[in-house]
């Protein structure tokens, strides 16, 4: 599964005009996967490992799942791509695809938030999006834990390459005022770099659009206004203002820690 985005070119993988449209058109993945989810009670039970039985494996029934999604995705080398990071790094395979020559966009790094990400939508996102059901997992036989499960994979997966789509933010920036950042990073100044790429006005802008766009994607126009929400709107917009704008950030800042070189250090 290939990067949607052309990186052949590093002076149009590092444009901003270009990077955002990228998480404009990201912003709507999202949300399509998250109305997909939330047609589905919380079922807490396929996240407990052993809640269900799985031969050969004591992982939770969402987290196997996952897993198996990014074992058989890495063999058509979704996780070649530099805009791809695996939750179970341990399960992929080779390729069976020929590899592509992806020119160096950004600088080598192990930022990988995918833990984190992982626990937020479990712990944050999920209880306040699906609150609409008010019932008790209902067990196995009786809930659509399949379903359910496919689902989060769809909405973690489109996470993860939103947030560490944050990379490439930062390495634009970086690029654009090398001078400052250099300092900051010298200096170790985590709080200074944060300061450095937050446009507060920006993330408002993001805000509102999400807060248009699940209130567009998520009702029935023929009901009429306000009628059979699919979703909680500010469960999106909260969604994006507590996990994905400041886990993004953190993707930033922990890349920019990264940016420099022994040799550039000097």
């Amino acid at each position: 599964m290939d990067t949607a985005i052309d990186l052949s070119d590093p002076s149009k993988a590092l444009d901003l005009a270009n990077i955002r449209f990228q998480l404009i058109r990201l912003e709507d993945t999202i949300i399509f996967h998250i109305i997909e989810r939330v047609q589905f009670p919380l079922n807490p039970t396929i996240y407990v490992p052993g809640g269900v039985e799985i031969p050969g494996s004591d992982l939770s029934l969402a987290d196997w799942l996952l897993a198996e999604q990014e074992r058989l995705q890495s063999r058509v080398r979704r996780y070649e791509a530099p805009d791809e990071y695996p939750f179970f790094p341990r399960v992929l395979e080779k390729p069976i695809l020929q590899p592509l020559s992806y020119p160096r966009i950004l600088h080598p790094n192990d930022v990988n938030v995918n833990a984190t990400i992982r626990q937020k939508y479990l712990q944050e996102v999920l209880p306040e999006a699906c609150r609409k059901f008010d019932r008790e997992d209902r067990g196995e036989t009786k809930e659509n834990y399949g379903s359910t499960a496919t689902c989060d994979v769809m909405c973690l997966q489109a996470l993860s390459r939103r947030i560490h789509f944050g990379k490439f933010v930062a390495e634009a920036k970086f690029q654009k005022e090398t001078k400052r950042f250099v300092d900051l990073i010298k200096k170790e100044d985590r709080k200074g770099i944060d300061a450095a790429i937050t446009n507060s006005e920006v993330e408002k802008q993001v805000l509102e659009r999400l807060r248009l766009k699940a209130k567009a994607y998520g009702s029935d126009p023929s009901v009429g206004e306000g009628g059979n929400e699919k979703i909680n709107t500010e469960a999106v917009v909260a969604m994006y203002s507590q996990v994905v704008i400041p886990l993004t950030k953190l993707v930033e800042v922990e890349y920019l820690m990264q940016r420099l070189t022994a040799t550039e250090w000097e």
